[in-house]
């Protein structure tokens, strides 16, 4: 009788990736990264064990919206007090904080429990090219125009693309 294979967090060997965010539209970059930080693209993924990896976003600020989500699309945030509803467009967000946007995807596609807060803090955005993760050697993913990954093990690392 087979049984299923079940990872343990000892099982898991974390790696560092660093994405490019220039170009690429926000969604399809988002949901790379998720899927990345909840190790989907592994073989050993078990879905309540952490086996995801650390992504390094880095061009944040040229990270692209398609059609009118530069000027229509609107993030609201909430103070705590009565009258405390706020709001911010797109364009507004990618000038002052585009960091904030990508967190805002990628946050938003992963689970909303403890594992997925987890999962999050192993996300480091940054707006322009530079990163002080240097120590931890990441490799470089880089994502077609079309958000597709291109994975340097390629099949033999158990990925298609």
């Amino acid at each position: 009788m087979r049984t299923t294979f079940m990872a343990r967090p000892q099982d898991v060997q974390q790696q560092w990736y660093v994405i490019d965010a220039a170009g690429v539209p926000l969604g399809r970059l988002a949901s790379q990264v998720a899927k990345i930080l909840r190790g989907k693209h592994k073989p050993i993924y078990t879905p309540h064990v952490d086996t995801g990896d650390h992504v390094i976003v880095v061009n944040a600020a040229k990270v692209r919206l398609t059609g009118e989500k530069l000027h229509k699309k609107v993030y609201y945030r909430h103070t705590g007090y009565p009258g405390g509803l706020r709001a911010v467009t797109a364009r507004r967000l990618l000038e002052t904080r585009p960091e904030r946007m990508v967190e805002l995807a990628v946050r938003r596609m992963l689970p909303r429990t403890a594992l997925g807060r987890r999962q999050f803090r192993k996300l480091h955005v940054y707006a322009g090219p530079e990163h002080p993760h240097q120590a931890q050697q990441p490799r470089p993913l880089v994502l077609r125009s079309d958000g597709t990954p291109v994975w340097d093990g390629g099949a033999a690392a158990g990925q298609d693309g």
